[in-house]
């Protein structure tokens, strides 16, 4: 069920590459012979981008960028070899594999979570493990408060990332005594950008980061934890996309960045690639998903999935529809009146669209390119 995982010295200092390979995935290989020939680099790691968006590409981090966002994530949180990770999160993901870096250095333990998610087992495991620490997405979150689990009293702090956190599931979870922090950061990033420190606080970027934003509100980060670049797999081989240090990382996602007491603070707007344009009007998808979330929980309609997504219109540019499985098409009709209450004219919801599953990756993100090709 679970499993206590130890982390070993050499790992980090013994000058191999790793490559986080998700399941059926086949580029492990060559991907390693291009890092240790082709780039001729030591001591890396290499995450494959978990985004909805667009094609996969392999970030590249060095290890010690990996420690450098773990001791600021440690200090952040107070972590010490007193607390106890219990790990549900993919560890060929950053966010998984970033536990562990967290681990080696505070010398804290890691219980991992064996089988597939599921949010009675992980709560039961939290209580009998006595674990303080757990990191966590949004879609996690959702079913802890949809199933009404309350927290085990030792559980100090749950990291959430890999997503939005809308303030109503937010406020749901801390009612139950999850202690959720919300916390913004990227594969790039080796993790963390920005946390929230305290209970509904806002979140606070890490010593570590020198962020800007331009015209448009679109974040820019620079620091030692950013990773080297990208390697890219096209016909006949890899290609290299290095990410300057100089001028860092120019990332899609809008933000709003201000200093407060002393911490400089930053509030996630919306991503460039959420923001699509309805006759005439640009429309942002991350609160019209926030409101059905909300809704889906209001209405004890939780069971099944329900996804807004946006197709092309030969007439409006876009449309969007509810994407829905698992739940009865006259729940799925419920939410979309109910929805399309709270919505202006040109944001409305247009229809219904029942489907087996949806297609989600492994930090259960819904891939948006493959979804639109069985919706289209």
């Amino acid at each position: 069920m679970a499993k206590t995982l130890s982390i070993e010295l050499e790992f980090w200092s013994d000058g191999s590459n790793w490559i986080a390979l998700p399941d059926q995935c086949d580029e492990g290989s060559t991907l390693a012979e291009f890092a240790w020939n082709g780039l001729q680099v030591r001591n890396w790691c290499f995450f494959q981008t978990s985004g909805s968006e667009g094609r996969c590409k392999w970030v590249g981090l060095t290890k010690e960028s990996m420690l450098v966002s773990a001791r600021a994530v440690n200090a952040h949180f107070e972590i010490t070899a007193n607390d106890h990770w219990l790990l549900a999160l993919p560890v060929h993901h950053v966010g998984g594999f970033g536990v562990f870096a967290r681990a080696f250095l505070s010398g804290s333990r890691v219980t991992r979570l064996e089988q597939k998610w599921n949010a009675a087992l992980f709560t039961q495991t939290c209580d009998d493990a006595g674990a303080t620490l757990a990191s966590l997405v949004p879609t996690q979150v959702f079913d802890l408060v949809a199933s009404r689990l309350r927290a085990p009293e030792s559980m100090r702090v749950v990291l959430v990332g890999g997503g939005s956190l809308s303030a109503e599931i937010e406020a749901a979870a801390l009612a139950l005594g999850w202690p959720v922090r919300r916390t913004y950061g990227m594969t790039e990033t080796a993790s963390q950008v920005a946390s929230q420190n305290t209970e509904g606080g806002e979140m606070e970027i890490l010593p570590i980061w020198d962020v800007s934003t331009d015209e448009a509100g679109v974040l820019t980060v620079r620091g030692e934890a950013l990773a080297q670049g990208y390697a890219i797999q096209e016909e006949g081989g890899w290609r290299w996309e290095a990410v300057p240090a100089a001028t860092g990382l120019r990332t899609r996602d809008q933000v709003e960045i201000w200093s407060a007491g002393g911490s400089r603070c930053l509030r996630f707007k919306s991503r460039e690639a959420g923001i699509v344009k309805i006759l005439g009007e640009l429309v942002a998808l991350r609160p019209i998903q926030e409101r059905l979330d909300t809704l889906r929980l209001n209405l004890g309609l939780h069971a099944g999935e329900a996804v807004i997504c946006d197709l092309p219109d030969p007439r409006t540019e876009r449309r969007l529809v509810l994407a829905a499985s698992q739940i009865t098409e006259a729940n799925a009709s419920r939410l979309l009146d109910e929805l399309n209450a709270s919505l202006r004219p040109f944001e409305q919801v247009r229809e219904v669209r029942m489907l087996p599953s949806l297609p989600r990756g492994e930090l259960a993100k819904i891939q948006f390119a493959k979804l639109r090709t069985l919706l289209g």
